[in-house]
């Protein structure tokens, strides 16, 4: 079949889950386009894999342009001829059913739902387009059963379908902690937390460092690197400097490969305000480390249930993560334990192949189930 992914964002986890679509389904004979725009590392990473990128001009948040990004969107669908459409994130997922309006086959995956990343008017504005624009959506994708469930709280009715978030196993395989801290240039004994994600307000690494104070207090050689850039980074960079002790936090920056950072650390923690279900921890485990989240959608499901209850603390409390990040931190052997375990619950539950065979199924679905379902082109209207 033809399929066209449309994303907007094009770094962070929604890119790397779209590479990994991509990257499945062109192994399975697909034809598969991706919308999106220049700059970050979608479209190169979406053609390395053998997907053919089209150029989507289009900003991150909603604005004056959104009706032009959705016009120009409407050609490249038409060009495409796709059987399916999917469409990723808030952004792609607005211009995108403004686009289609549901004459080809469409997915919407949000992410995370949008009314949830805004505050007042915005989150009632953004909450009555979600409610509106599912008759736009033949299914509406969630990773997550708390993230369908808060959309079905919310008064969004859609036709759902839940696949969680998978990473690929093999690449982010166990390696060698002491040759990776010789590598990063680390102390080699030191308890080491590492947050991998972008530096932003939705993945709370501000909360993390107003909890860090009572994690030296507790664990005094412990160490914190923050692995990632965004918007937030100078914020954070300050308030590292006018923390007590700078030295004990690194801001690593944006790096091409987290992997090595894995490996060098004793707990992965990512204290998130909202997520649909992150990829972070999903390769932390992977990598055989043991995670410290915030109890928000798709935390608990991406862990064991003999984890959720040192693994998952409520979000935005600085004293609940404080304490876990000190107890894991005590106890590096244990640490050792708990991540073997991860690591093999990963490989059953979230291997990036098992998503990519889900996605395909309901596509076929939507298509009209069967093998030769791919195989009848869809009839794109005259009017996109």
């Amino acid at each position: 079949m033809t399929i066209l992914h449309i994303s907007q964002p094009v770094d962070g986890g929604v890119a790397r889950v779209v590479v990994d679509l991509v990257r499945g389904q062109r192994e399975a004979g697909h034809r598969v386009l991706v919308a999106c725009p220049g700059g970050g590392r979608l479209a190169e990473e979406a053609a390395a894999v053998g997907g053919l990128v089209q150029d989507w001009p289009a900003d991150r948040s909603p604005g004056a342009g959104t009706a032009a990004e959705a016009w120009r969107l409407r050609r490249i669908v038409r060009a495409a001829a796709p059987d399916v459409v999917h469409l990723h994130s808030a952004k792609a997922g607005l211009a995108g059913r403004l686009a289609v309006r549901g004459a080809v086959p469409t997915v919407f995956q949000p992410h995370a739902w949008s009314f949830a990343a805004v505050d007042g008017p915005m989150a009632a504005a953004t909450l009555r387009w979600e409610r509106f624009a599912t008759r736009w959506a033949h299914r509406l994708l969630c990773v997550s059963v708390q993230e369908r469930a808060d959309g079905v709280a919310a008064g969004v009715h859609a036709d759902w379908a839940v696949v969680p978030n998978g990473v690929d196993v093999r690449h982010y395989a166990p390696a060698d902690r002491r040759a990776a801290r010789i590598a990063l240039g680390l102390d080699l004994d030191a308890p080491l937390a590492v947050c991998v994600g972008r530096l932003c307000r939705q993945k709370g690494q501000d909360v993390l460092l107003a909890a860090w104070p009572e994690v030296l207090r507790r664990v005094p050689r412990a160490r914190l690197a923050l692995v990632g850039g965004g918007p937030d980074e100078q914020r954070l960079a300050e308030a590292v400097r006018e923390s007590a002790e700078p030295c004990r936090v690194r801001l690593v920056g944006d790096v091409p490969d987290p992997r090595p950072w894995l490996a060098a650390a004793d707990l992965v923690v990512l204290p998130s305000r909202w997520e649909g279900m992150a990829l972070a921890p999903l390769e932390a485990m992977a990598a055989a480390r043991p995670v410290l989240l915030t109890d928000v959608p798709g935390a608990r499901e991406c862990l064991p249930q003999a984890e959720r209850a040192r693994s998952v603390v409520p979000p935005e409390e600085t004293d609940a993560l404080a304490t876990r990040m000190a107890e894991a931190l005590s106890d590096p052997i244990e640490c050792e334990r708990r991540g073997a375990r991860l690591r093999d619950h990963v490989v059953a539950r979230h291997d990036v192949r098992t998503v990519v065979e889900q996605v395909d199924a309901l596509y076929r679905d939507l298509l009209g189930a069967g093998p030769a379902a791919g195989r009848r082109r869809a009839r794109v209207p005259e009017w996109i």
